[in-house]
């Protein structure tokens, strides 16, 4: 039976935090495999790519889009696409930490359980004083067309790409060049890619709710989220759905045409440091 007009609705189920667990491949580019919950898996996997061939990349191949999350440094497009260590071995040095190089760069990441149940994510770079990054937490996650993202209301958007290859479109959350960035929906052919000017996004998706946050604790450079919302509009020919929700230290995707002011820099001593939170809250009843 629906409300009688001028009903006022109920109260909103209240939201409890819930424990994550995560799961990393170190030998295969420090890729995260599972961010879980006791009700879901946050992590996206990609179908048409099995376990086999992601573990066969080796440096400077071509990108495998096998989800999860992947670590990319020191820089997200350009060359070699999606940055230089999502391919290489990581080296384990304590649980939970594990680096690998870049170059003349050191990236360590240190995974640690939060007192509420959530992960965080240190990073430190070590390297060249003044020395220029990207670092992109290329999260895909496992969300359905119901999902709503949640951003500051009126954070900036540039949309990469629209409206054609190379273009850039400015304009405020939740546009997204002529879609809504906020709302999933079923596929309706169309994929974008958007920098968004935040230092936060939560996720909301029936009953669970996964908030990041990140902040910059060393170094300098802006702090931004990339969103890849592809409905079914990427790649040409043979497409698919699948949707990134990807802390960046950065204002920018390609290290080799950013600006200054796009990218984060090792201080005078050669370190830089950023931090990824993330939370986990559901409203399903527990046993």
């Amino acid at each position: 039976m629906s409300a009688a007009p001028g009903a006022r609705a109920g109260p909103e189920p209240a939201l409890l935090p819930e424990p994550l667990a995560v799961g990393t491949d170190e030998e295969h580019g420090g890729r995260w495999t599972s961010l879980r919950t006791p009700g879901r898996e946050w992590l996206w996997t990609n179908p048409r790519v099995g376990a086999g061939k992601r573990a066969a990349v080796r440096p400077g191949e071509a990108f495998v889009d096998a989800g999860g999350v992947e670590e990319c440094f020191p820089g997200l497009r350009g060359a070699p696409d999606h940055g230089e260590v999502w391919s290489r071995p990581w080296t384990g040095e304590a649980p939970g930490t594990a680096s690998v190089r870049a170059g003349a760069l050191l990236l360590r990441r240190r995974l640690t359980a939060l007192p509420d149940g959530g992960v965080g994510a240190r990073y430190a770079v070590e390297g060249p004083p003044g020395a220029r990054v990207l670092h992109a937490v290329h999260a895909l996650l496992a969300l359905s067309p119901a999902a709503r993202l949640l951003v500051p209301a009126g954070a900036a958007v540039t949309v990469l790409d629209a409206p054609g290859p190379g273009a850039l479109t400015r304009t405020t959350w939740p546009d997204g060049a002529g879609v809504r960035l906020d709302r999933l929906g079923p596929d309706d052919g169309t994929a974008r890619c958007a920098l968004v000017a935040t230092d936060r996004v939560a996720v909301v998706d029936g009953p669970d709710r996964l908030a990041l946050r990140w902040e910059l604790l060393r170094g300098a450079g802006p702090l931004s989220l990339v969103l890849w919302r592809n409905l079914g509009g990427w790649p040409a020919g043979a497409p698919y759905r699948s949707v990134g929700v990807e802390p960046l230290l950065g204002a920018a995707v390609d290290l080799a045409t950013a600006d200054e002011q796009q990218v984060g820099r090792l201080d005078p001593a050669g370190h830089l440091g950023w931090r990824v939170s993330v939370r986990a809250r559901t409203a399903r009843a527990r046993p």
